[in-house]
């Protein structure tokens, strides 16, 4: 049985496919009802694709809300949950979620972990994975419908780690394949800073095997145990195991890619519009904006996607995976700036960037995913041109406060782009993600009702 949103109501969920349209009948739901509001709070998941497990997450973190408002009585919120086709490899944790719960979409709602599914000590690195595993398999067979067969090929290659690098390249052949990062593919959404003309990601124009050990590199740098550098047929010509364990990295980064891109496009296309919506059939309404991972994407490109006039009250962004120039001026290395320059004027209230420096995903991994665009330096040793936004806030935009978690429960400003270190708080979780999905916190629901004006510090 899938799990439902029960700690708040009126709550309605909102869904979009690939393409950002939504389901008619949620969304017309969701107009016919919304008029009596006060305030609404859509929030988006990242890349956590079932319906479960994206409600399993609304469900606590909006189950701190009533409390929260018990002292304004007279206003009248509602909830709506955004969802929309992105995946989850199952090696990720989610705290307070036991894993059995993630590897099956219509299990039954969580309780608090046991010993068997409580986070590991901090430090203790992952297992090495050497093949993909049934749950994450699934999902990609859900989220890229009709590729069963280039999946399986997949799969079998991971398995197998075979020695010859023919295999290696058919591996990334596939891999592009499946995700739809063939030559020419569109670049549309993906892009936080302008990319170079025609530029392509680097696993159709780089060396593979250099990728993949590249990768590996950064797994390890996360956490994750992976086979010695030098160690196995590598030494005599052939693959080594390290190489396929940075292969197993090289077809999540390059579907994160594509749900990157597809993150954007459901915003702006899809999202955006249907604020608009809500907003003409209840114009004196305040709408809050929340988003998680790729869902603080989906939610910022919505910006983008608002109709002329409408501006949404306050936004909040929970370890956004984006880039944390994607909101700036003009930079050095590009003179547009990043993509959703100016942006932040279509919100009346604040735009709140929480980050924490126990995010490995985006600390580690996202700005290797950021490379896939390409350029002619090393995936490591990027620099701060590839740092995503909940790794460290806004960055290179004048006059926005850098506060501490505490400091913003009790001074957050009233207005503009404001960075939030929640580091006190999102700190749990273990390789390769760290505490990227540890946002369930009383805090962080204080902190959106402040963004929002509704509580006072």
């Amino acid at each position: 049985m899938a799990v439902t949103v029960t700690s708040v109501r009126p709550y309605w969920d909102l869904t979009f496919d690939a393409d950002g349209d939504p389901d008619p009948r949620l969304r017309d739901a969701l107009l016919r009802a919304v008029h009596d509001r006060t305030d609404l709070v859509v929030f988006s998941h990242g890349w956590n694709n079932d319906l479960s497990t994206a409600n399993g997450l609304y469900d606590r973190f909006f189950a701190h809300f009533p409390g929260l408002l018990a002292a304004a009585p007279a206003d009248r919120f509602g909830y709506v949950g955004v969802h929309w086709p992105s995946m989850r490899f199952s090696d990720e944790p989610i705290p307070d979620f036991p894993p059995a719960r993630l590897l099956a979409p219509d299990a039954a709602p969580a309780g608090p972990p046991d010993d068997a599914t409580a986070d590991p000590p901090a430090g203790t690195p992952a297992r090495r994975r050497t093949a993909l595993d049934p749950a994450s398999r699934a999902a990609l067979a859900r989220v890229f419908p009709g590729r069963e067969a280039e999946i399986d090929r997949i799969t079998v290659l991971l398995a197998e780690r075979p020695e010859a690098p023919e295999r290696l390249a058919e591996f990334a052949g596939l891999v592009r394949t499946l995700t739809g990062l063939v030559r020419g593919s569109a670049t549309a959404f993906a892009e936080d800073v302008g990319a170079a003309a025609g530029a392509e990601p680097v696993l159709l124009t780089g060396d593979t095997a250099a990728v993949c050990a590249s990768l590996a590199d950064a797994l390890e740098e996360a956490g994750v145990e992976v086979a010695p550098a030098g160690a196995g047929p590598a030494l005599f010509g052939g693959l080594g195991k390290r190489v396929w364990d940075g292969a197993h990295e090289l077809l999540r980064q390059a579907t994160y890619y594509a749900m990157k891109r597809r993150a954007g496009g459901v915003g702006q296309l899809g999202l955006g519009p249907v604020l608009g919506e809500v907003a003409r059939r209840a114009p004196g309404m305040r709408i809050h904006v929340i988003g998680h991972s790729f869902g603080a994407r989906l939610v910022s490109f919505a910006l983008r996607g608002l109709p002329a006039g409408v501006r949404v009250t306050s936004v909040t962004l929970l370890q956004g995976a984006l880039s944390h120039y994607a909101f700036s001026g003009p930079l050095p290395f590009d003179a547009k700036g990043g993509a959703l320059h100016g942006m932040q004027r279509r919100v009346t209230g604040p735009v709140v960037a929480c980050h924490s420096r126990h995010d490995q995903a985006l600390g580690v991994l996202y700005p290797v995913a950021s490379r896939l665009a390409g350029d002619d330096r090393s995936l490591l040793g990027f620099g701060d041109r590839w740092g995503a936004l909940g790794h460290d806030g806004f960055q290179s935009l004048d006059g926005t406060p850098a506060l501490s978690l505490a400091d913003a429960l009790t001074h957050l400003p009233a207005g503009g782009c404001v960075s939030v270190d929640v580091s006190a708080v999102v700190r749990r979780g273990g390789p390769p993600s760290g505490a990227h999905s540890d946002i369930c916190h009383e805090e962080l629901a204080r902190l959106v009702l402040r963004a929002a004006g509704r509580i006072p510090g």
